[in-house]
């Protein structure tokens, strides 16, 4: 496996432990790799008011754009489960928006050592994005 999916992974599975999932106690890391190179991570905040929750995956990604980042290469997340699991349709949606070249790996791992490797094309085809202009 690439050097910087390995990191990736580490950097998703050590932000885990700051997760804030006191409803559903289903804790998420994530961690991004932007065309920089340099890694974002991110965790699942839950809210008593449910809809106001975010997922682990979107916060990786808002916190890489926030410092200025447009284009990201690779996204892990880390769970404590047996099998893998994958980004909900609003991660998928907000990781295509940034993927470098239209598309990007994502990397599911877990606490069982289960790891696996999908396009996000493969897990979201035809993707929306609109440019004004279009």
């Amino acid at each position: 496996m690439d050097r910087n999916y390995m990191e990736l992974i580490e950097a998703a599975k050590e932000v885990r432990k700051n997760a804030y999932a006191p409803f559903s106690g289903f804790a998420v890391g994530a961690a991004v790799i932007a065309s920089s190179g340099k890694i974002y991570t991110g965790v699942n905040v839950e809210n008593s008011s449910y809809g106001l929750t975010i997922c682990a995956e979107r916060v990786a990604v808002f916190k890489a754009v926030s410092e200025g980042e447009r284009e990201l290469k690779a996204v892990a997340i880390y769970t404590d489960t047996e099998n893998t699991v994958w980004p909900c349709g609003a991660c998928r949606q907000v990781l295509y928006e940034f993927a470098q070249d239209g598309d990007m790996d994502v990397i599911s791992s877990t606490s069982s050592g289960k790891v696996e490797v999908r396009k996000l094309s493969e897990l979201l085809p035809k993707g929306f994005k609109f440019r004004p202009g279009m």
